[in-house]
């Protein structure tokens, strides 16, 4: 029940729902199902994952507390079950939180159940997607009129943060809610957001870099989730995506959802950390096998032409040849280091070229805004892989960190019962 629609109130007397079940709007029980990662459980996330009943989150000032109806699977919780490069139960408890768990889950879509004080821009029954940006409205590098994605303050949610989309109650910050397309189900609605306004940043959010109309882009991964979403933002934006994969279905897959072809990494073999300069026998045959890598992007596009952006997340075994392949002038963007995080630079390429390697992470509001009204709209298709079951994420999560089932999103159904619910 609620206090004035605004605090939840549990309601000792509402049982626990079963998952793909819903209490009445804003009634809150006192617990809930969920899936839960803890210390001593880090490593396989086949294993790390463990489904209990917690107690549902409370919300505070400015908070909303979402029933979650799908959620959306993305590797930072291969990494959250791994307990590494971070340790996030640890970090928060220095930070002085108290629980000894992790519920993970940074993608959702939802039914507003409570809004804490303050909040004015929700209410309880909206139909809800949720951004994954979260940061302290009070941080001085926002109140200076800072991008506050680069805030101190600035997290993850479901990632950094606790209480995630992988339970059947999520907490997050009012400015992280979004309207859902009415046109897509929950499953649909609930599969992109991440990946989406990662994307949109990568290309959208870095001025003198970014996308435009006649624009060659190089996306690696190009049939995952990241890279769908990539080469969709890339073809709005009037330019043109070549998609880097690792089979020829997965390049069709990738062209369905706007490349205009692509290139099998698996014909290919100087990938990883190059040869010192020095050996000159080995820098030959690296730079004869990026040499060959950019030849086929040339095929594809038609001309003599070095990509103006490279959409990049593996890393490590392939940040030498987006730097060596990106046009002079133009950006090398990463949001993450799947392949590795040791990842190395030829200088001579990078200064001389005037080339610019760009980290990116997350979204700021204005960011989510733009990409989710391009989903509303009907221009972005959210690119659902396949649906599954609240068990299945541990299974998931696994076949991710092995690099397997990367046709676009997969998505988990958590108070919806069946994956074609919410379309008006």
């Amino acid at each position: 029940m609620l206090d004035d629609q605004r605090q939840p109130v549990s309601d000792p007397h509402v049982d626990i729902p079963d998952v793909g079940h819903l209490p009445p709007v804003g009634v809150v029980p006192p617990t809930m199902h969920a899936q839960v990662i803890r210390p001593g459980h880090y490593g396989d996330p086949a294993t790390a994952f463990r489904r209990e009943v917690v107690p549902t989150p409370q919300i505070g000032p400015g908070e909303v507390l979402i029933a979650v109806m799908a959620a959306g699977i993305n590797y930072n919780n291969v990494w959250a079950a791994r307990g590494y490069p971070v340790d996030q139960v640890a970090t928060r408890q220095k930070r002085g939180e108290t629980e000894d768990f992790h519920i993970g889950g940074s993608d959702a879509s939802g039914i507003v159940y409570a809004t804490g004080e303050g909040v004015e821009t929700v209410n309880v029954g909206d139909e809800v997607i949720v951004h994954p940006g979260v940061w302290d409205e009070h941080d001085p590098w926002i109140t200076a009129g800072r991008d506050q994605m680069i805030a101190p303050s600035a997290r993850i949610w479901g990632y950094d943060t606790n209480y995630g989309s992988f339970g059947q109650f999520a907490r997050v910050q009012a400015h992280q809610v979004l309207p859902k397309a009415p046109h897509l189900s929950w499953a649909e609605a609930a599969a992109p957001t991440l990946v989406g306004t990662t994307a949109y940043r990568m290309l959208h959010g870095w001025q003198g870099n970014t996308v435009q109309d006649g624009d060659l882009v190089l996306v690696w991964g190009g049939s995952g989730g990241l890279g769908t979403q990539a080469c969709q933002l890339v073809r709005e934006a009037g330019g043109r995506a070549v998609a880097v994969v690792s089979d020829d279905e997965r390049g069709a897959y990738a062209m369905k959802y706007g490349a205009i072809g692509y290139i099998n990494r698996r014909e290919f073999t100087h990938w990883g950390i190059p040869p010192l300069v020095d050996d000159k026998d080995g820098q030959k045959a690296w730079t004869a096998g990026a040499r060959a890598f950019g030849k086929k992007l040339w095929e594809i596009a038609g001309a003599k032409e070095d990509p103006a952006i490279v959409f990049e997340h593996p890393g490590a075994a392939t940040i030498p040849t987006s730097i060596f392949l990106c046009r002079p002038g133009g950006m090398v963007t990463i949001c993450a280091g799947t392949t590795g995080f040791d990842a190395m630079v030829d200088l001579r390429y990078h200064w001389t070229r005037q080339k610019r390697l760009q980290g990116s992470h997350g979204t700021n509001d204005e960011q989510a805004i733009a990409y989710n009204r391009l989903v509303v709209d009907g221009r972005i298709d959210p690119c659902v892989g396949r649906v599954l079951t609240m068990d299945d994420i541990p299974r998931a999560h696994a076949e991710m960190g092995r690099g397997e089932e990367v046709f676009g999103n997969t998505v988990i159904l958590i108070g919806s019962s069946t994956p074609d619910l919410g379309k008006h």
